[in-house]
């Protein structure tokens, strides 16, 4: 069983760079929110939609399991 609130982490900004230095301006045009949205997932301080993960790993070409994870 889960004990406590769980923990996501994300590798957006490790995605953003390895994107051709994808600013987080580009990205969160491309998926469809705020600049600000973007600065706090990948602080950690914003948990995503599902639509929103998917529409985010949809842009790095991959799944959302390589870009989220879920921390026990």
């Amino acid at each position: 069983m889960f004990e406590g609130k769980p923990v996501m982490t994300n590798l957006i900004r490790k995605f953003r760079f390895d994107n051709r230095e994808m600013t987080q301006e580009e990205l969160a045009t491309k998926v469809g929110v705020t600049r600000q949205t973007i600065i706090a997932l990948e602080a950690g301080k914003y948990l995503p939609s599902l639509p929103l993960a998917v529409r985010i790993a949809r842009v790095f070409g991959t799944i959302v399991e390589e870009v989220f994870f879920l921390e026990e």
